[in-house]
């Protein structure tokens, strides 16, 4: 395990500078071999690809109870799979994973290119358990810029934690010294994954007035239904027809911080259309990734209300499901500063190469056997890994390394998440 996950940090720092996989390339070595880098980015530049990775509650205990690489002891408590919440439709083969690794870039050729050849130097070590690819990334991470929108068409993460505020960065989305699991993971988060599929058409057969009391929100500004601008606060106490003028079971007041004990998380998701169903409707969704510093008192508590009070869950299904500890930037990989912090947590690694070097324009996740699905946090020192607009990616039995890009005008992600085959401990 320990020497895929080196092999991957040095082909991750090769192709994050827009190289090959391999240390010779697609076309540079022995006619004889088998080149060490599929060549499909050949000519392409490294439109800011970032690469992330994370590990699954498998990877430190299989299902059976079992040890595999002696990192019982280092779970966290909170790493545990994530429950079947009300309303789930989970589709085992498209949930949780041992290993996650998620790659983002401007062209989605280059995120696919970089978790094609992750996954063929781990063959043999680990197996694809499921992935995903997304497009058009639907949270902005950073102030200022234009909030994008969900496949509802409604603009999607309004509220999300920018990187200018490192206060509530290190509150909601950074691992503390402190917490369990902290001497290691201080400073890295937790990834809560979830696949939304959407019932697209018979939602879009409402009114626009309906869609707009669902989101609680309006379709056109996204200022809430009480008035004022995108960003400005609800005002849930204001009258309406028919009760409050923001419905209670709205999306809006259902996870809004004011109504969750004042609970933020870092959203990075992306949309996917997967071609057809079978009765010719769109396989197509929401990619959710969202980062939060205690999945247990913040994620779950909120995916719980949502599936038991949100009006919008009438049109959608919960179908693929995960949860992964992302260990944190190393210092001697951090390229500039921030104020969100000045020195690093100083962490004790959880073995010698889970911290793949990183840039400001990307991460990787992985887990032990799996490549899964899943932006990245914002780097610990304030940046956010990307602001891709697209996603893609695959899995594999165990859910645990996976890759995704998106692209920013054109932002791409792929995802993909694996299991063990046999790895040497």
């Amino acid at each position: 395990m320990i020497s895929l996950l080196k092999e991957w940090t040095l082909a991750a720092e090769r192709l994050m500078d827009g190289g090959p996989a391999g240390p010779i390339g697609p076309v540079e070595g022995d006619y004889r071999l088998p080149p060490d880098d599929t060549g499909e980015a050949i000519g392409l530049p490294p439109s800011r690809l970032t690469l992330t990775f994370g590990f699954g509650p498998g990877l430190f205990v299989d299902d059976e109870g079992k040890d595999r690489f002696g990192l019982a002891d280092r779970r966290p408590e909170v790493l545990t799979d994530l429950p079947h919440f009300p309303g789930d439709q989970l589709d085992r083969a498209r949930s949780r994973g041992d290993l996650c690794v998620r790659a983002c870039a401007d062209d989605p050729r280059v995120a696919v290119h970089a978790i094609r050849n992750l996954a063929r130097i781990g063959f043999g070590t680990v197996s694809v358990r499921w992935s995903q690819l997304g497009f058009g990334r639907t949270s902005s991470t950073t102030a200022g810029r234009a909030t994008p929108r969900n496949l509802f068409g409604f603009k999607d993460g309004t509220k999300n934690v920018p990187a200018e505020e490192a206060k509530a960065l290190d509150e909601h989305v950074w691992v503390q010294p402190d917490d369990h699991g902290g001497d290691w993971l201080a400073g890295g988060s937790y990834l809560a994954v979830r696949r939304i599929n959407m019932v697209i058409e018979t939602r879009d057969r409402q009114g626009l007035g309906e869609q707009e009391s669902l989101i609680g929100r309006t379709k056109d500004s996204g200022a809430p239904l009480s008035g004022g601008r995108e960003h400005d606060d609800p005002d849930f106490a204001m009258p309406g027809k028919d009760g409050p003028i923001v419905p209670k079971d709205s999306h809006v007041a259902v996870v809004h911080p004011d109504h969750n004990d004042g609970v933020r998380i870092l959203r990075r998701g992306y949309n996917f259309v997967d071609g057809s169903t079978d009765l010719g409707t769109p396989d197509a969704g929401l990619f959710f990734l969202a980062y939060v510093r205690d999945p247990a008192t913040q994620f779950v508590p909120m995916q719980n209300s949502m599936a038991k009070n949100d009006a919008m869950m009438e049109y959608l299904k919960f179908t693929g499901s995960a949860l992964f500890a992302i260990p944190r930037v190393p210092p001697r990989a951090s390229t500039s500063a921030s104020p969100s912090s000045a020195e690093p947590h100083s962490t004790r690694p959880l073995v010698d190469a889970t911290r793949p070097s990183l840039r400001a324009s990307g991460s990787m996740r992985c887990e032990t056997g799996h490549i899964a699905p899943g932006p990245g946090p914002a780097r610990r020192d304030g940046h956010h890994e990307d602001e891709s607009d697209h996603g893609t990616g695959r899995h594999r039995h165990r859910r645990g390394c996976r890759g995704t890009a998106a692209q920013r005008t054109g932002r791409h992600g792929h995802a993909l998440l694996r299991d063990h085959v046999g790895v040497d401990a």
